[in-house]
């Protein structure tokens, strides 16, 4: 099932952000928002954000779950070398499978890595408590029945840091965004021909602005949204406090059907089409959100 899991095409996503200085509000999680404008960019219908804790049973229940219904599924966080950081060993216990020190991911992290100013005596080849601790974030969950290049991926030259994949499906990043949203760029082109629409080309985003308050046009979206529902539009109203403007979307992949509707919207919301939100803000604020 995890070799089929892998070559399926994608059409959903989750992402599944680990780590206790999230919750704890000591680290503000971007990498969940970029997540979704990746997965918009290439025609993914993203389903799912979870945030968690480091804690191993919460990682084994919500790894199992998210790849039995998810097509693509990524974690971001819990890969370093402390004690606190348990994807790895959590995700292999998940699915029932050995830790495996990488041989290449270890070739590359000796090469590209640079040493810490506080460990000048450092050596890879004297066992040590830091030796000890760099090798914990190479040690990854290995199926010794599926082939390597389907389980780690360096989809960055000069980058050592690999994207574990897990049960076909899991796909396991760091949580530093700079390296999150490099792997992901990285990997785009082998995701390619898993897509029915490659590069997101079929799917498009309609915004308008509206100076009428949600409730005043809740019912006719609500009417709209039925309606257009059979041909895979989704409706969308977007308050924005403190602003004399709201925001309508439709999102769909119709394109011609989606503009056959503009001046439909613009009318019944008495607004008009706009091409970023926020462009024709004037001062004011919205009463009724």
């Amino acid at each position: 099932m995890a070799s089929e899991r892998s070559k399926r095409m994608i059409n959903t996503a989750a992402c599944l952000i680990i780590g206790d200085e999230v919750l704890g509000g000591k680290t503000v999680d971007t990498n969940s928002a970029w997540f979704a404008k990746y997965c918009f960019s290439l025609g993914i219908t993203l389903q799912r954000i979870e945030v968690i804790a480091d804690d191993e049973s919460e990682i084994i229940e919500a790894a199992r779950r998210m790849s039995q219904r998810y097509d693509f599924v990524i974690t971001s966080g819990g890969i370093g070398p402390t004690h606190d950081d348990i994807t790895y060993q959590s995700i292999a216990r998940a699915f029932d499978l050995p830790l495996q020190a990488h041989a290449g991911a270890l070739e590359k992290m000796k090469r590209l890595s640079k040493p810490h100013p506080g460990q000048v005596n450092f050596s890879w080849e004297e066992d040590s408590a830091a030796r000890r601790a760099k090798m914990r974030m190479i040690e990854l969950p290995y199926d010794k029945a599926l082939p390597d290049e389907d389980q780690v991926l360096f989809p960055a030259e000069d980058l050592w840091v690999p994207i574990n994949v897990v049960n076909g499906n899991i796909h396991i990043l760091p949580g530093i965004p700079r390296l999150f949203e490099k792997m992901l760029t990285g990997l785009k082109p082998s995701l390619l021909p898993r897509l029915t629409d490659p590069e997101g080309k079929g799917v498009h985003r309609v915004l308008f602005s509206t100076p009428m308050p949600e409730s005043e046009v809740a019912g006719y979206l609500t009417e709209l949204a039925g309606r257009v529902k059979e041909r895979g539009v989704n409706v969308g109203s977007y308050p924005r406090w403190g602003k004399s403007r709201n925001t309508v979307t439709l999102v769909g992949r119709d394109k011609e059907f989606m503009e056959g509707l503009v001046p439909e919207v613009e009318s019944n919301v008495k607004g008009k089409r706009i091409q970023v939100e926020g462009e024709d803000d004037s001062e004011g604020s919205d009463k009724d959100s």
